[in-house]
């Protein structure tokens, strides 16, 4: 349950946000499951168990805040090298809150999306996951993606194949690639860049995520551990956001006389 202090903390916030000036896109890596497990002495799996509450809040939060798109960096395509049980648990989990959350999603107008190697996930996760992006697709409000066995890498050189292929087969001349045309090969060809990345849990890594994407994205990282995360600490990421200069290779003076 959330204290009052938890909620007045957001709501002091929230109010201070300037919501012209809201990101379209954010973009989280989930990190410190397993380090909240240890320190409460149990498995790392109890660590996920408990950060679906965070997927929540932050999801509420930033439908709340008319955020348009909110990925999340559920499973990397290197997390299948975890020990199995940890990686059958994880699995698990994922039909029962996809299902289980479904009903909430509808409530909230949230369409759900995913990004990754579909096809590597075992065959109930994929039917659980086509049901509730099925049930959302008319959803006007918030869409919520799912990075699911997912890796930049992986991203970039399939979308290196499908460019390849197109040339090969005279779809497109060579001379018309340039990165527009590039990102319409990628998982996100029909979203925004997001404009903020966040990471949790005090780790000052980027994770093979969203690398074409987040060239220009502003990076925001914070010690606490993914379980923990509550909306009062994604209303500081995007004040902390708010602060900033986007400059886009420009200079300051540049951006004034603009």
């Amino acid at each position: 349950m959330v204290s009052t202090t938890e909620e007045e903390d957001s709501m002091l916030l929230k109010e201070q946000l300037n919501r012209e000036k809201l990101p379209r896109h954010v973009a989280i890596i989930m990190d410190g499951n397993g380090r909240w497990a240890k320190k409460r002495g149990n498995v790392r799996v109890f660590g996920h168990q408990n950060g679906v509450k965070a997927v929540r809040e932050v999801t509420e939060a930033a439908a709340e805040m008319g955020i348009d798109f909110l990925t999340l960096y559920a499973f990397s395509t290197e997390n299948w090298t975890r020990p199995k049980n940890e990686v059958d648990a994880l699995m698990s989990l994922l039909v029962s809150t996809i299902a289980s959350e479904t009903k909430t999603l509808m409530k909230n107008n949230v369409k759900l999306k995913s990004i990754g190697c579909k096809k590597s996930l075992p065959g109930n996760v994929i039917d659980k996951l086509n049901t509730c992006i099925e049930k959302t697709s008319n959803n006007t409000g918030l869409t919520l993606v799912l990075a699911l066995s997912y890796s930049s890498r992986w991203e970039i050189i399939q979308g290196i194949k499908q460019l390849a292929e197109d040339v090969k087969n005279n779809k497109i001349n060579s001379d018309e690639i340039n990165d527009h045309l590039f990102s319409q090969y990628l998982e996100t060809k029909n979203m925004p860049d997001p404009e903020l990345l966040i990471r949790t849990s005090g780790e000052l890594r980027i994770s093979n995520f969203l690398l074409w994407q987040i060239a220009y994205s502003e990076l925001y990282f914070s010690d606490v551990l993914w379980p923990d995360f509550r909306k009062e600490h994604f209303h500081e990421a995007l004040l902390n956001y708010q602060q900033r200069e986007r400059r886009f290779g420009k200079t300051s003076d540049q951006l004034i006389l603009k």
